[in-house]
């Protein structure tokens, strides 16, 4: 395992896909009237690419006009203290009739959100990157490892 230098547990890009995979609600971050927007969406996983549905006339559909975009995803236990969370960093475009928006018809993607949403995005992921925080044993271990290259 490789932990960054906050003791923070580096994710692999499989294991940053697999949870991307399992998670149902991500968070995705765009540039609206040039200033920050966040906003969730209901996603899957095609291929590698993250695909949500939006309202044709919705900030998002602005926004996925090939301009990057960030998309991410977390858990979190406030008990336990442990969670992670992953990162994919991206162009955002619409897809078209040219663009396969038939297969994508068949996926399984139900918005949580009420009225039509008529049109796909795609992001595909240029940059991936995931942390978790470790249990309390691979704290130590960590900050024994940090001390030991200190000396």
């Amino acid at each position: 395992m490789q932990f960054d230098r906050s003791g923070l547990e580096i994710l692999g890009p499989g294991e940053c896909r697999d949870l991307l995979r399992h998670a149902e609600v991500g968070r995705i971050v765009f540039t609206h009237n040039a200033l920050p927007a966040i906003q969730p969406v209901n996603y899957v996983l095609d291929g590698g690419d993250i695909v949500f549905r939006t309202s044709r006339t919705s900030r998002l559909a602005t926004a996925a006009t090939g301009t990057i975009v960030a998309f991410e995803i977390d858990e979190f236990d406030a008990a336990t203290r442990t969670g992670w969370s992953v990162v994919a960093v991206g162009p955002a475009r619409r897809v078209s009739a040219a663009g396969g928006v038939t297969p994508l018809e068949g996926i399984d993607l139900r918005t949580w959100a009420p009225g039509r949403r008529d049109l796909f995005v795609r992001i595909r992921p240029e940059m991936l990157s995931g942390r978790r925080t470790p249990d309390r044993g691979d704290v130590a271990s960590s900050d024994d490892a940090m001390a030991l290259d200190m000396q």
